[in-house]
């Protein structure tokens, strides 16, 4: 984020084109210019794709045991998610850009926005071109790039690099960009919401350009303070500020079973499985929890659906995973109810603090042991890959309630024992 009071004079919008696809191309590269979509936890469901795959009429969402078979017929190769490897090119992908650019605030997982000082606005253009070029001769993803005095025109040029030009940059009272307000349809705007813009289209305000054109008097009956800046945004006038990072107050981790469970031992599997993923994510961010909930549900869609759930208070403040997994199991004990077919699972850690708060002198010494073999865990999984030291409360990777992932590819980066080889 950028880390002074004035503001700059150029945004650019960094957004990697079709992320998750262009991922698996990065170790594909046979796959450049042929259909590619990635599909949801479970295999369930599209959730991202390439052009080439949008040309041939697939549509984000559909369910993939409904597609799957015109996506044979038409030749579009599918993953499943791999999520460690998008999360690590990812990070891959912000660094190549701070390599160039002061600051980098990372807005999701495939895109950024950049603050453009007086230098680098000089050369805007130059700057974005060479921003683009980088990170596709570094990492393999292809990026678009738009420019425009604020951040909501910087990501409307963003928009608009898919049709006109990898790089884009907006400039106010230009001909390109009343013309491109014209042609955005309102629902469309960065901040416009769906009930917003139903709101809108009743009072005939179908595009950026009325929408920007709003008196003060309309825009504040209208919209909250958001919306109105959304408003002045779209006239040059910069007034997003920086959020400050907020304070975690939990952390959730849930998952779709790959098949139906039913046993009570299975459940436990799953719960300490959820458990090792909060913990680590927990201890990442240097925090600890002084309670845990566990959440069991049944498919939405059944006659009879079921769902419960228990909350467990943890002795203190603590992010070791191993109280997380014997709190878990009291809560399963508390709610668990035999017939059932359950589908998901999630453990929510609360009451989020410091480690060590609030705790028994007497266990000072037992938490500094498991402390260090927290650490330890950590370090290796780090090293090594994910889950390489797995507690035995989990049961076996093996285990049938496990993700379904029939089309998964490789861990590349993340995994010393899967680092691509290259033949001279």
């Amino acid at each position: 984020m950028p880390s002074t009071n004035s503001k700059p004079l150029l945004w650019a919008l960094v957004d990697c084109q079709s992320f998750y696809c262009s991922c698996e191309r990065v170790f594909r590269p046979d796959l450049e210019n042929k259909p590619v979509v990635v599909l949801s936890n479970n295999d369930g469901c599209l959730v991202a794709m390439t052009l080439e795959a949008k040309a041939l009429g697939f549509k984000m969402g559909a369910p993939y045991f409904k597609a799957e078979h015109q996506l044979k017929k038409a030749g579009v190769s599918v993953f499943s998610s791999n999520y460690s490897l998008y999360a690590d090119l990812s990070r891959r992908v912000m660094a190549t850009m701070a390599s160039l650019v002061p600051e980098v605030d990372q807005y999701s997982i495939d895109e950024a926005f950049i603050p453009f000082p007086e230098a680098l606005a000089a050369q805007a253009e130059d700057v974005g071109w060479a921003l683009h070029d980088r990170v596709r001769q570094w990492t393999g993803i292809p990026v678009r790039v738009g420019l425009g005095p604020t951040r909501t025109l910087a990501k409307l040029a963003n928009r608009w690099t898919k049709k006109l030009s990898r790089v884009l940059k907006l400039d106010l009272g230009t001909a390109q960009l009343e013309d491109l307000l014209e042609m955005t349809p309102v629902e469309d705007v960065w901040g416009i919401g769906r009930r917003s813009a139903e709101r809108l289209k009743k009072r005939s305000i179908l595009n950026a350009r009325q929408l920007r054109d709003l008196d003060d008097k309309t825009a504040k009956k209208l919209f909250n303070v958001l919306g109105q800046r959304t408003i002045l945004e779209l006239q040059g006038i910069q007034c997003i500020e920086d959020d400050p990072q907020p304070i975690r107050k939990t952390l959730f981790n849930s998952r779709s079973f790959g098949n139906p469970v039913t046993e009570k031992e299975e459940l436990k599997e799953a719960l300490a499985f959820h458990c090792a993923i909060v913990g680590e994510k927990l201890r990442a961010e240097g925090l600890a929890a002084a309670s845990l909930s566990i959440y069991l549900a049944t498919a939405w869609y059944i006659e009879a659906p079921f769902q419960t759930g228990a909350t467990v208070e943890l002795e203190g403040y603590t992010h070791d995973t191993l109280a997380f997994i014997q709190a878990a199991h009291r809560a399963l004990d508390m709610c668990f109810r035999p017939g059932p077919e359950y589908r998901k699972a999630g453990v929510l850690l609360q009451n989020l603090g410091e480690p060590g708060k609030v705790v028994d002198l007497f266990q000072s010494a037992k938490d500094g042991r498991r402390n260090d073999l927290m650490g330890a865990i950590d370090e290796i999984n780090g090293k090594y890959g994910q889950r390489k030291a797995w507690f035995g409360a989990q049961g076996s990777p093996a285990a049938s309630w496990h993700m379904t992932q029939n089309h998964k590819s490789g861990k590349m980066t993340t995994d010393w024992n899967e680092l691509p080889l290259v033949k001279s």
